[in-house]
C-alpha cells in the first residue's frame, strides 16, 4: 500500500498534477509535509481546530491509488490472489489454484472512515466473535468464526480514523499493533493477521490536550504529526467559499442566484476578522463552514426576495447581510466576558468588513455623482424585500455608475440587480465612511445627507 501512493504520488510530481484536488491554502504549508511523509511510508495524524479541512484532505488519498486492484472474491478482508491471508482464503488456495474467484476493486472502495465517539469498542474497530457462525455450526476455536472490524475489512487501502482523542484510551490500545507490527489479535485467538494499510488520524489540539488524549505509544506510532490552519490569505478564503458554497439552488426554469464578489469578499473579511477577535475564543476556532454558511443565507435571502417581489434573477445585495448575524452567532464560541453581547459584535465586525471592502474596491473611486443625489435633503429608502427595479427608481440616474460596476466586477447593463446591488454597496460604503447618515426605520434603511 505504502509503495503503491508512494509510486502514484511520486509520478504526480513529476508530471506536475495536482496530487490533492479540491484542497486549497495547503500549497506552501501542509502540502509539503505530506507529501514527505506519504513518501516516507509513515502513518500520519493531522492536527488542527474544527473546519481546517483535515477530512476533506483525507479523502483525497483515494486518488493516490490503482485505479482498479485485484482481490479474492467474497473475502471479507480483501486479500490479494497472490498473497492469500486469511484461513478461509488460503484454503480456497490451496484447493482451487490458478482457478480461485478474483474480483476487481475501484479505488474508491478501498478508503474506510470512522468517527471516534467514546462508545466505540475493540469489536467496532478490530474485529469479535461472530455469534451467527457460531450458530451456523462451527467451533469457538475456528477462526472463520470471527467477525472483522473496520480496520481488517480496510486491508489495502487507507483508513481514516476522525477525533482520535475521543476514542477511549483502553481502545487506542488496540491500534498500536496495527500501527507498528502491522496485524491484529482478536480476543483469545492465536491469529496473526498482517494488515497492508495507510492509517491516518486527525485530531483537534484542543481535544489533544484537555477533553481527551491521545495515549504516549499510540503518538509514538504514528511516522508524522501535520498541523493544518485556516486560510492564510484573503484570496484563499474567497476561493474557498467561491469553491463549497452552493448558491445555485434556484428551482428548475429560473435563473440562477448571484452572489457579486464584493458581497464574497465582505463575507469573507467578516469571516477573518471573527476568526482574529479577542472577544472569540481562538482555542476554538471559527471554522470555514462559517464563512460557507454565511455566503449561502445570503444567497437564500436574495432568492427568497426574488419570490416575494417577483424578481426575475435573484442578486444578493448588501441588506441581505445583516440578517445572517443570528443565524451565525451559534457557530462562535465567545470568550465569557462577552456573554450578551455576541450580536453586538458580530454586527460591528461585519460594518468593519464592510467598510474595508468599500475602501478596497471603491476607495479611490469618484461617487460625487451619486453623492449628488443627496445635496438638496434628498433621501433613498431600501429594505431586504425592495425590488431592484424599485431601488434603482428611488436612486434614479447615477453619474459614473458604468465605472462602479466596473470596480466591482460587474457590468450592470444587463442585470438591474447587480446594478442595485452595486449602488447599494455604495450607500452603504458612504454612509460608513461617514458621508452620508442612515436610519433604520421599520425594517428598512433610510439613507440621506
Amino acid at each position: 500500500m505504502k509503495d503503491e501512493i508512494r509510486q502514484n504520488l511520486i509520478g504526480y510530481l513529476r508530471a506536475g498534477e495536482d496530487p490533492f484536488p479540491g484542497i486549497l491554502g495547503f500549497e506552501e504549508t501542509v502540502r509539503p509535509h505530506l507529501e514527505r511523509a506519504l513518501i516516507a511510508g509513515h502513518d500520519v495524524i493531522l492536527l488542527g481546530e474544527r473546519g481546517q479541512g483535515k477530512t476533506r484532505l483525507i479523502r483525497t488519498l483515494t486518488g493516490l491509488l490503482d485505479e482498479w486492484s485485484p482481490a479474492i472474491a467474497g473475502c471479507e478482508i480483501n486479500d490479494h490472489p497472490y498473497q492469500p491471508t486469511c484461513v478461509r482464503c488460503r484454503r480456497l488456495a490451496a484447493e482451487l489454484g490458478d482457478e480461485l474467484p478474483v474480483t476487481w476493486r475501484h479505488r474508491s472502495d478501498r478508503y474506510g472512515e470512522k468517527l471516534a465517539t467514546p462508545d466505540t469498542s475493540v469489536g467496532d474497530l478490530i474485529g469479535d466473535i461472530d455469534p451467527v457462525k457460531v450458530a451456523e455450526g462451527r467451533t469457538l476455536g475456528d477462526p472463520e468464526t470471527i467477525h472483522y472490524g473496520l480496520v481488517p475489512r480496510t486491508n489495502r487501502g487507507v483508513f481514516c480514523l476522525n477525533e482520535l482523542p475521543d476514542l477511549a484510551e483502553r481502545i487506542q490500545v488496540s491500534l498500536l499493533n496495527v500501527l507498528e507490527e502491522r496485524d491484529i489479535a482478536v480476543r483469545g485467538y492465536a491469529l496473526r493477521l498482517p494488515l497492508d494499510i495507510v492509517l491516518v488520524a486527525s485530531a483537534n489540539p484542543e481535544d489533544y490536550t484537555n477533553r481527551g488524549r491521545i495515549i504516549t505509544p499510540l503518538k509514538d506510532r504514528f511516522g508524522a504529526e501535520i498541523r493544518t490552519h485556516y486560510p492564510l490569505s484573503l484570496d484563499d478564503e474567497l476561493a474557498v467559499i467561491s469553491q463549497e458554497a452552493e448558491i445555485s439552488r434556484n428551482g428548475e426554469g429560473a435563473k440562477d442566484a448571484v452572489l457579486p464578489p464584493h458581497l464574497t469578499e465582505v463575507i469573507g473579511r467578516f469571516t477573518r476578522l471573527v476568526r482574529s477577535s479577542p472577544a472569540v475564543d481562538s482555542r476554538s476556532g471559527v471554522s470555514a463552514r462559517f464563512a460557507i454558511a454565511a455566503a449561502e443565507a445570503v444567497v437564500a435571502a436574495a432568492v427568497r426576495r426574488a419570490a416575494i417581489s417577483g424578481e426575475d434573477q435573484p442578486v444578493a445585495r448588501i441588506c441581505d447581510l445583516p440578517a445572517v448575524v443570528t443565524t451565525l452567532r451559534g457557530k462562535v464560541e465567545f470568550e465569557v466576558s462577552e456573554e450578551g453581547r455576541e450580536a453586538e459584535v458580530l454586527e460591528h465586525l461585519l460594518r468593519r468588513a464592510t467598510a474595508d471592502t468599500f475602501r478596497a474596491r471603491l476607495g479611490s473611486t469618484d461617487l460625487s455623482g451619486l453623492v449628488a443625489r443627496f445635496a438638496d435633503g434628498g433621501s433613498v429608502e431600501s429594505s431586504d424585500l425592495l425590488p431592484a427595479a424599485e431601488l434603482l427608481r428611488r436612486i434614479g440616474e447615477v453619474p459614473g455608475l458604468a465605472r462602479i460596476m466596473e470596480r466591482l466586477d460587474g457590468n450592470g447593463g444587463e442585470s438591474f440587480g447587480q446594478a442595485a446591488a452595486a449602488l447599494e454597496f455604495a450607500l452603504e460604503g458612504l454612509y460608513l465612511m461617514r458621508r452620508l447618515s442612515k436610519d433604520v426605520v421599520d425594517g428598512g434603511t433610510v439613507y440621506r445627507t
